[in-house]
């Protein structure tokens, strides 16, 4: 998961490892705390694969500072790493908040379908948390409550997730009407165009046809003269 915000970081500019380090706990609004221990292990390890490079920036204290950037293969991992198949763990959980904060990178269709699939994966989780209290499987109050509480904190994920399904499609529609209205436009611009042009191109032929008529009359005219 370290790698997927790394890179999604990346994207938007070069940073070094210190800025990188306070992006991930102030950008991402806490979503993910990382030691110096984790993020440069991780650095080394996409430098490595090719995803990212890095070269010496500015100098900071008694030693200068390597400024990492994205690759092009570090732009096909990303979006492999965005929409990969979930797993019900509570590791995906984390997971998923954390792709949700790069949705912006992904197409509309694919936002909607990893939506729904979250939303999926969840109902999954909801019905065998409903059987584990049906079946009272639960050995005290305290294992009771947990079940409850994370069938409560699932079923508002669940609601969650289908206000933003909702909103998705929303923007999709009004995107789409517009994307239409704009075709219609250019398409009546051209249509305009194109009886102008054919009014001026046939006005210009019958100004022609007028002269060549007016030209032969006035020739046949001075014939009949010079005969008479």
């Amino acid at each position: 998961m370290l790698e997927l915000a790394v890179l999604g970081l990346l994207k938007e500019r070069p940073m070094h490892g210190y800025q990188l380090s306070r992006e991930l706990g102030d950008s991402l609004g806490g979503l993910w705390r990382v030691s110096y221990g984790s993020l440069y292990p991780t650095l080394r390890r996409l430098e490595s694969a090719a995803a990212i490079e890095s070269e010496a920036g500015d100098v900071r204290g008694a030693r200068r500072k390597k400024v990492y950037r994205i690759t092009p293969k570090g732009e096909q991992v990303f979006l492999e790493l965005l929409q990969e198949s979930p797993q019900d763990t509570q590791t995906e959980d984390a997971r998923f908040r954390m792709r949700l904060a790069f949705f912006r990178y992904l197409p509309p269709e694919t936002r909607i379908r990893l939506l729904e699939r979250r939303r999926q994966a969840l109902q999954e989780r909801l019905a065998i948390i409903a059987e584990s209290l049906r079946a009272g499987r639960s050995t005290d109050d305290y294992g009771r409550a947990l079940i409850e509480h994370n069938r409560s904190v699932t079923e508002s994920d669940i609601a969650w997730l289908e206000q933003l399904i909702a909103a998705e499609r929303a923007k999709n529609v009004t995107t789409g009407g517009l994307k239409r209205r704009r075709e219609a436009l250019r398409g009546k611009a051209g249509s305009s165009s194109e009886a102008v042009a054919q009014r001026t191109a046939g006005s210009s032929s019958e100004a022609v046809a007028q002269r060549k008529t007016g030209s032969s009359s006035e020739a046949v005219a001075r014939g009949k003269e010079r005969i008479s």
